[in-house]
């Protein structure tokens, strides 16, 4: 394989708080913000389509600590246009992770309808999934992190949950059609209004750390949602797992998926966000994204995949195009949803790196091959960024060369990451 250059398998070191016991956790975080008895009250659980560490039993403690107040719970998907913007996709996705009535020990009760609950000073209609309506309480659970459109106060987190999440389609598209003003502006007007209007009884924002595990959870009143949400984004910012390279000619990843990011690689680990009139990040400087295969948790929906630049005929064979268009429609980003170069191989994609990059020989090529974006604890790396990597005191380098594998369909072998 003389046209591509020799790589390196390094380990990285990353934010690794963890909780150790998370029903104890979720216990000790409940009992802060939820009243002694609930009286038979029932009690909704929100909980979206993104792919986060111990969901299943974090939901399934929070059903438990209803239950243990007497209270009646049920989870509802709180996503906007995923799953097909249907019932059953919703609730098939929040099937992948886990979460049935056997798993958490409560129904699940899924409806795209919605009602009105007000609208925000500014006169826009503030819309709430009907089974959540309905109920007494509505607990919020969600994992906060940066936003992959936009820099703000506010990221992917509680509020968003409140908003986008509980209003369904109907609020997504409306949100989303203000394309990045409407996420900035829209998601804290409208949650506000629901603090105020919608029967919203606890939060639990939830923590990751660098290796994809729960690092914290902390249990959050309404009246602390907007203070909380902002400043647990500002800790998830500063310990963020990235790329520990800023220049590189070629990424590659084995794969995208919704279980990874809403956009499916995640954008500021790619230094991508490809919206217009939003500025572009200044790091990491990626020439080339090669994307080589779609999670089976996404299914078929590839919104994102326009942020890469080659791709392969086994991902684009995986794609459900009206689960896409619907999605990536409701977000208004269409140029996140081009398709890349297509080749018929992972082989004919990766080869094509020197062939893009004719201006530098292969041992020069600037590369590094991950799993996907979410797990960047172990990479592989090409030669040309050996020094760089032993000068850095966050990565433990295997110092054996070896050549990238395929297999005979020429599939390129995933980085483990044991």
């Amino acid at each position: 394989m003389g046209s591509l250059p020799k790589m390196y398998r390094v380990r990285q070191r990353l934010y690794d708080q963890r909780v150790e016991d998370i029903p104890a956790r979720v216990a000790q975080e409940m009992a802060k913000v939820l009243p002694e008895d609930l009286g038979g009250q029932d009690i909704a659980l929100a909980v979206g389509s993104r792919g986060i560490a111990n969901i299943a039993t974090i939901v399934a403690a929070v059903v438990a600590e209803v239950k243990r107040r007497q209270g009646k719970p049920f989870v509802f998907p709180a996503m906007g246009s995923h799953g097909g913007a249907t019932p059953e996709g919703q609730a098939a996705i929040l099937r992948d992770y886990g979460i049935t009535e056997a798993t958490v020990g409560c129904p699940i009760r899924a409806t795209m309808e919605v009602v009105e609950m007000g609208r925000t000073p500014s006169g826009f209609p503030v819309y709430l999934d009907r089974n959540a309506a309905q109920a007494s309480g509505i607990i919020v659970i969600n994992r906060v992190k940066k936003h992959t459109d936009f820099e703000g106060r506010h990221g992917s987190g509680l509020l968003k949950m409140l908003t986008i999440g509980m209003g369904k389609k109907a609020q997504a598209e409306l949100v989303h059609s203000y394309g990045t003003w409407g996420l900035r502006h829209l998601i804290p007007e409208i949650a506000r209004v629901h603090l105020q209007r919608s029967p919203i009884l606890a939060g639990l924002a939830i923590l990751e750390n660098g290796y994809r595990q729960t690092a914290d959870l902390v249990g959050v009143a309404p009246q602390d949602f907007e203070e909380t949400d902002a400043r647990l984004l500002e800790r998830e910012k500063a310990t963020a797992p990235r790329l520990p390279f800023d220049q590189l000619d070629a990424l590659i990843l084995d794969e995208m998926g919704k279980n990874i990011s809403g956009t499916g690689m995640e954008t500021w680990v790619l230094g991508r966000l490809m919206i217009r009139g939003e500025p572009e990040p200044t790091r990491p400087n990626i020439h080339l994204v090669v994307v080589l295969d779609l999670t089976e948790e996404s299914h078929g929906n590839a919104a994102g995949l326009g942020l890469a630049n080659f791709t392969t005929e086994r991902l684009l064979a995986k794609v459900n195009w009206e689960d896409t268009w619907t999605n990536v429609f409701t977000s208004t980003f269409l140029e996140r949803a081009r398709v890349p170069l297509r080749f018929p191989t992972d082989r004919a994609a990766v080869e094509a790196i020197p062939k893009a990059i004719r201006w530098k020989p292969a041992s020069e090529l600037r590369i590094v091959h991950a799993r996907n974006t979410l797990h960047l604890e172990v990479l592989e790396i090409s030669e040309a960024l050996w020094e760089e990597a032993q000068a850095n005191p966050n990565l433990e380098v295997d110092p054996r060369p070896f050549e990238l594998e395929f297999d005979e369909e020429g599939r390129l072998l995933p980085v483990c990451l044991e």
